[in-house]
């Protein structure tokens, strides 16, 4: 087991170190997060600095995983958080959502963000792909028990990824605009990884390397939007299609052709 999960560990530093090669490629000649126009879509260079926060809490998350000293700092967290017998409050369940929430209702109310209703709802549903591509196959491969011995699918906490990817699709979104609004769904977030320890639910270790995760998947979700936006509006492009109104037998109605 223990060899499985060293080749799982030693795959995902590979994988993070591929990913900071690209983008470091990306932003020789631009050192910032610049947007171009290129074939009418936005194109999104990736700051290779914007990589290293992530890199950080996802390296602290696996080498906790094999450390004694980091291992025996879950533990002795544990062991103060249960010394005050805090109570077990779900907000956790939905405050991991909140940031995102919040994007759709500031633009509801008229404070945009950069991207339409389409775009950034794209970026998202990505982040949240690129994030269950990472948790989900961890958690089956490291199988870490649970805090609370309920089962082995601790590492990494994917509560707190959402939160974190949640967290920082709004201050992609607000960043240019209004910075403070930008950072308002960071408290959510961290809110979310703290109460997963103290619900028993996660070492610290687990928050922390969802955190990074999760900032990790919005930003690949921003740097393939345009590809992403590219392919769908290439295949609208090949759905044509015509309305036609007609009456018959006294009664009027409305025909759909339509070609692929």
């Amino acid at each position: 087991m223990r060899t499985i999960k060293r080749n799982a560990l030693i795959t995902l530093i590979l994988i993070l170190v591929n990913i900071c090669h690209v983008s470091a490629q990306d932003t020789v000649c631009n050192t910032f997060d610049r947007a171009t126009k290129v074939n009418n879509f936005t194109t999104y260079k990736v700051n290779y600095k914007h990589l290293i926060a992530p890199t950080v809490l996802i390296g602290y998350g696996i080498v906790s995983l094999e450390n004694d000293g980091l291992k025996q700092l879950n533990t002795s967290t544990r062991e103060e958080i249960n010394k005050h017998h805090p109570d077990h409050i779900c907000l956790d369940n939905f405050t991991q959502y909140i940031p995102a929430l919040m994007v759709y209702g500031l633009n509801t109310a008229g404070i945009k963000g950069k991207h339409s209703l389409k775009d950034r709802t794209i970026i998202y549903a990505t982040s949240q792909l690129i994030s269950a591509a990472f948790i989900v196959p961890l958690k089956h491969i490291v199988k870490e028990e649970r805090p609370d011995g309920s089962n082995n699918l601790s590492f990494p906490s994917g509560h707190t990824s959402t939160a974190f990817s949640s967290a920082q699709f709004m201050f992609r979104e607000y960043k240019d605009s209004n910075f403070w609004l930008s950072i308002s769904g960071y408290p959510f977030a961290v809110y979310t990884g703290v109460y997963r320890t103290i619900n028993d639910r996660h070492w610290v270790s687990d928050v922390i390397a969802g955190a990074g995760f999760g900032i990790l998947s919005t930003e690949l979700a921003y740097w393939l939007y345009p590809k992403i936006n590219a392919l769908l509006s290439d295949r609208a492009k090949k759905i044509q299609g015509m309305i036609i109104p007609f009456y018959q037998n006294n009664s009027f109605g409305i025909g759909l052709v339509q070609n692929f």
